[in-house]
């Protein structure tokens, strides 16, 4: 199991993979300031879909991923 530490370490280093350094930044900001319940995010944001259209659809983001 990784630790918390190690976590947020990854989680930041995919971060500013995606978005950049700046744009990392304000998202952790935007976060910060939010009144945001993952987990209730997480029990509706994926309701109308199958596990057949989330698997197309990471495919699809798959084949986009640079090398």
């Amino acid at each position: 199991m990784k630790t918390d530490t190690d976590i947020r370490f990854e989680g930041l280093r995919a971060l500013i993979e995606v978005l950049g350094t700046v744009e990392a930044e304000r998202f952790i900001a935007l976060i910060n300031r939010e009144r945001f319940d993952y987990t209730k995010w997480r029990q509706t944001q994926w309701q109308e879909e199958t596990v057949a259209s989330l698997a197309t659809r990471a495919r699809a983001l798959n084949k986009k991923k640079p090398e």
